[in-house]
């Protein structure tokens, strides 16, 4: 059977230095000018292209009227949905459900794939520590560990296969790499990581879609190790390509190939064209210069079209493995049986339902639905914010708030917004205060909206914007149980929210299903079982603070002199309507010899009258080693389910591999040795043992 690769190079073989070029080339708009260049063979891609007339089009173009027939990839950022939205990937990653992250991701591109678009720039793996970046709320938090398992998620999810028998698109991995460690948390913003580091923490993510198999790679827009990653001969051939083996394709991220001049290292359109090729991207997203110079720049180095050569070959193979040379088009009835259908919205809330992380609970939690609730906040009865950053084609008329949820509850409760999301006007307060004074719970609305997290939307503070504490402060005095819902697309620094409140709940941006979600959780027909994935800081000074850092030559001065080093909430913290007892930690054999796995097995007891879900976190450390290690470091974690006072033993085999690190010449190695293990409900708290490898 003739694979899509020997397919890919029987065509090349056919096609002219400009028809090559062009599938090269991406544009973000369809004119007349990009008609014709389409008819010429000139264009291979577009980008944000939503309208499925528009996509056969344009297709019609490129299999009737070019010379070889070769039909157009259509790209788009559907990140966490496409009409029907789900949670952000950071609030997807707090469910800590695997299999319901991939369901998500394949409902998302099945919604796409109907208007046309074949090619989704997402996942982002980029492991981020730093909230104040705003593209932390696109990622699945700190831990490369756990990045790797939903990123993999993600792509099986996005590239799951169609009925036809091709996948419903190609992956995109994103942004490749270590654009989340920006200095200062500033997005497009310098890193400053050395190699190990960057092997240690940043590339696993990237490597593990790569073992599963993603169709391409988006460069980033920072530079790494002082060379712009989108002209980077290091982390793309040598890393990428060469060491991981990928085959697929890498995409500048937008216009970042031009940007080269920016940073400096070139002069010229043309000689960033030339840099980028040779930095191995094989598509300019676009910028043009690809369009512009490469032919140009061919006639005086010849030597150059075997890159060239390279990158169509690349690109060609992915569209025969979508099997785009095949069907192209896209029936224009599809998207009706498909956006938006029943299927789809119950998954949105599904999915949401298990992205809610609890973080306090004073008894006050499932409500009575009998009682009289004062609903106030910004985000209570707003469209917007619960969509959170890149909504792709969403419709806000959809979005269930909080006020629409309460009221589809029958609840007995009023509303009053008592101020706005970031105008630090106080005006409204009164009237909220006057409120609530007759109720009995207090449901308090606060924290970002949409427009404070995502691309270009870092932030100096992470405390609550405009008059929102204020609003808290006023409605304190009142003496009243209050539960505080925080809608934030990151960490935030909320030390006197959480000190004024009851109950607190992070229901992040949750996406079309966010209000019944959160009514459901708060009524107790949902039992909260997220855990975190980024930690929460007290305070900014803290910034960036994370659980798996090092130990240093003195732990004991690891501190501040006018503050303490502590987070506010750690990594994988959450807690449930129900009380999860651990006891009885089992390793089979304490001492395993070289490339045997660790099996070990642990007994959780539900002991409470509420059935719900744990997960089960196993963590470790390397006792001694040839090179600085973690405290602490994610190995291996479960999510159970539990009924009312049931005792599970929940089994692990961990693979000899994740224990292993890069040395400091930069080679992975498994050592003999000890170490400690802990396992428990975050990454603070647990049962510990500890075991050797001889």
């Amino acid at each position: 059977m003739t694979t899509s690769r020997q397919k890919a190079q029987k065509l090349l073989q056919k096609m002219t230095l400009d028809e090559k070029i062009g599938q090269m080339v991406q544009f973000g708009r369809i004119k007349d000018k990009e008609r014709d260049f389409i008819a010429q063979g000139k264009i291979g891609s577009f980008l944000n292209s939503r309208n499925v007339g528009l996509v056969n089009e344009v297709q019609h173009i490129a299999m009737e009227k070019s010379r070889l027939k070769i039909p157009l990839l259509i790209g788009s950022d559907i990140i966490h949905g496409y009409v029907s939205t789900f949670p952000i990937p950071l609030a997807e990653a707090c469910s800590w459900n695997l299999k319901l992250i991939e369901e998500s991701a394949k409902h998302a591109m099945t919604e796409a794939a109907s208007e046309g678009v074949r090619w989704n720039f997402a996942p982002m793996v980029d492991i981020a520590r730093d909230p104040r970046w705003g593209r932390i709320a696109e990622g699945a938090g700190e831990d490369p560990y756990y990045g790797g398992l939903v990123a993999r998620a993600r792509v099986r999810g996005f590239q799951s296969i169609g009925k036809d028998g091709y996948p419903i698109s190609a992956a995109c991995t994103k942004h490749y790499v270590a654009y989340g460690a920006a200095i200062g948390g500033r997005d497009y913003n310098s890193i400053d990581v050395s190699e190990h580091e960057l092997r240690t923490t940043y590339l696993p993510p990237f490597k593990a879609t790569v073992e599963e198999g993603v169709m391409t790679f988006m460069s980033s827009f920072n530079d790494v190790l002082s060379v712009p990653a989108s002209g980077n001969p290091f982390t793309i051939r040598k890393i990428l390509k060469e060491e991981y083996k990928f085959k697929g394709f890498v995409v500048s991220d937008w216009e970042s190939i031009e940007e080269l001049i920016a940073h400096n290292v070139a002069d010229s359109r043309k000689s960033a064209a030339l840099t980028g090729l040779n930095g191995g991207v094989d598509m300019d997203m676009h910028s043009g210069v690809y369009h512009d110079h490469l032919k140009e720049l061919v006639k005086k180095q010849p030597h150059l079209e075997s890159l060239i050569d390279d990158a169509a070959l690349r690109i060609l193979t992915v569209k025969y493995e979508l099997g785009l040379f095949e069907n192209p088009y896209t029936d224009p009835k599809l998207k009706d049986k498909v956006i938006l259908n029943k299927k789809t919205v119950e998954m949105t809330l599904k999915m949401a339902r298990e992205s809610i992380v609890l973080l306090k609970n004073n008894n006050v939690l499932p409500l009575d639905k009998k009682s009289k609730l004062a609903l106030i906040g910004p985000f209570a009865d707003d469209p917007h914010t619960p969509i959170g950053c890149w909504g792709a084609a969403c419709n806000h008329e959809n979005t269930i708030t909080v006020k629409k949820a309460f009221e589809n509850a029958n609840l007995d409760f009023e509303y009053q917004a008592g101020c706005h999301a970031v105008d630090p006007k106080k005006k409204w307060i009164q009237e909220a205060v006057s409120m609530a004074k007759d109720k009995d719970q207090i449901i308090l609305t606060l924290g970002e909206n949409n427009d404070l997290s995502g691309e270009n939307n870092s932030r100096a503070f992470l405390d609550l914007p405009g008059a929102q504490l204020e609003l808290l402060r006023a409605l304190k005095v009142l003496n009243k149980p209050i539960i505080t819902l925080l809608f934030s697309g990151r960490p935030m620094t909320i030390v006197e929210t959480v000190d004024s409140s009851d109950a607190l709940l992070a229901v992040w941006h949750l996406g079309l299903s966010s209000g019944t979600a959160i009514t459901e959780t708060l009524l107790g027909l949902n039992n909260p079982s997220g855990k975190l994935v980024t930690t929460f800081p007290k305070t900014l000074g803290q910034v960036p603070l994370y659980y798996n850092h090092k130990n240093t030559g003195r732990p004991s001065f690891r501190r501040y002199v006018d503050f303490d080093v502590s987070p506010l909430f750690p990594f994988g913290y959450g807690l449930s309507y129900s009380k999860f007892v651990y006891s009885n930690l089992e390793i089979k054999h304490s001492v395993i010899g070289k490339k045997e796995p660790l099996e070990l097995s642990v007994e959780v007891l539900n002991d409470s009258d509420v059935e719900g879900k744990e997960v089960v976190q196993v963590y470790y450390k390397d006792l001694c080693a040839q090179v600085t290690r973690p405290v602490k470091e994610l190995c291996a974690f479960e999510k159970v389910s539990l009924k009312a006072h049931e005792k599970k033993k929940i089994s692990f085999t961990i693979e000899q591999t994740q224990f292993g690190y890069y040395t400091a010449a930069m080679k992975f190695i498994v050592e003999e040795g000890g170490f400690a293990l802990w396992v428990g409900p975050n990454s603070q708290e647990g049962i510990a043992s500890e075991f050797n490898i001889q």
